[in-house]
């Protein structure tokens, strides 16, 4: 996963990176403006951005309303500084002075949380591909899996894309056969 360390002071971004990397962490990039954090996500993807109040060009504030949609902002600053809207559910606070384990926590929830957000937008995109006449027989498939082999709609699910992968063919053309077989 990527992380982009935003602050004015590069001093202030290499240590946070130093301290990132004794803890485990890589593929991190600094930066001093929000014109090269938002360059670098772009380049990214997906991650998370650590940023101070304000970086070289602008506040964080105007950086968190450019952010890209798999991107989440990790803000650290005084508490006079506490940002007083949460801009959406993508900016995370933390006061300092700052405890390595607080930073660490919260930064391996950011990440998840935008990983989890990222498989739910490609499944989502997979089930938007399929026509209705698709997710019919894929359905009437996992009923019959359901009915027969006293499977959970997930446990059918998965049974369709094992048989799917194994035998080499897609989800749609198993699922025909499991209906085809489900009637001899």
């Amino acid at each position: 996963m990527n992380i982009i360390i935003a602050f004015a002071k590069s001093d202030d971004a290499q240590n946070f990176k130093s301290i990132l990397s004794r803890g485990g962490y890589d593929g991190m990039i600094t930066c001093t403006s929000g014109a090269q954090a938002l360059s670098a996500m772009e380049d990214f993807g997906s991650g998370v951005v650590i940023c101070g109040y304000r970086l070289n060009d602008m506040l964080y504030s105007e950086l968190a309303e450019d952010l890209p949609r798999f991107f989440q902002m990790l803000m650290i600053a005084s508490p006079d500084k506490a940002p007083l809207d949460s801009c959406g559910d993508k900016l995370v606070y933390l006061p300092t002075p700052l405890k390595k384990s607080d930073l660490f926590f919260t930064l391996e929830l950011m990440l998840e949380g935008v990983t989890r957000s990222r498989k739910k937008a490609k499944e989502k995109a997979k089930q938007a591909g399929r026509s209705d006449e698709e997710k019919k027989i894929i359905n009437q498939a996992k009923e019959i899996l359901m009915d027969r082999h006293h499977m959970t709609e997930p446990e059918a699910h998965r049974y369709l894309q094992k048989c799917a992968m194994d035998s080499g063919t897609n989800l749609r053309e198993t699922a025909e056969m499991v209906i085809s077989l489900s009637a001899i």
